[in-house]
């Protein structure tokens, strides 16, 4: 049983990653097209990302790219990533991280960036975006940095379930009876009976 006294990140930075923890972070993150990031600060944001060298890399901070910066998410901090299943669409694994900013122009950025080139949509500039992102954006790796929050057979209890806001929306209504009829009138060819 772990120690109440003990804070919950720093359990998480000294216990190890078991190879089934490991094991099923990186077929996650691998399987899916978007992680779920928390940073130090702001809400929990929906980032695409690509799974490198045994961490999620992330680009951002830029005028086209997605935004990072609001989360908090700079170099030492720890994030929370959750992954969600590709089939289902459920909660898979939640795990630290920590976050590392790789400095522009480095082998391991030239591979990040090599890796998040090919998963880019939309890329205004697909032949020069490697230099777009070296003066504009920063790429970011988010290491495993302990062992798994939440994952099979260890959920969270509550739903996580947002309460919808007020709305004067109504489900819909029967439909009227003349409906059909008048329906099937507009269609060429076809006689009213």
């Amino acid at each position: 049983m772990a120690d109440p006294s003990v804070p919950a990140g720093s359990r998480a930075s000294r216990a190890p990653l078991s190879v089934s923890d490991r094991a099923l972070i990186e077929e996650s993150a691998k399987k899916s097209a978007l992680v779920w990031v928390r940073g130090p600060r702001g809400p929990q944001r929906a980032l695409w990302h690509v799974w490198h060298d045994g961490a999620v890399h992330l680009v951002g901070d830029g005028p086209a790219e997605q935004p990072l910066e609001p989360l908090g998410l700079a170099d030492g901090a720890t994030a929370t990533v959750s992954v969600r299943s590709k089939d289902k669409g459920g909660l898979l694994a939640v795990w630290p991280a920590r976050v590392v900013e790789l400095p522009p122009g480095g082998e391991q950025w030239r591979e990040a960036v090599a890796g998040l080139a090919g998963k880019r949509l939309n890329a205004p500039d697909t032949t020069t975006i490697a230099e777009r992102w070296a003066r504009e954006c920063r790429v970011l790796r988010l290491e495993p940095a302990g062992p798994l929050r939440e994952g099979p057979g260890s959920m969270a209890e509550d739903l996580r379930a947002a309460v919808p806001p007020p709305s004067p929306a109504t489900t819909r209504r029967p439909v009227p009876a003349a409906l059909p009829r008048l329906l099937r009138r507009g269609r060429p060819g076809r006689k009213d009976r």
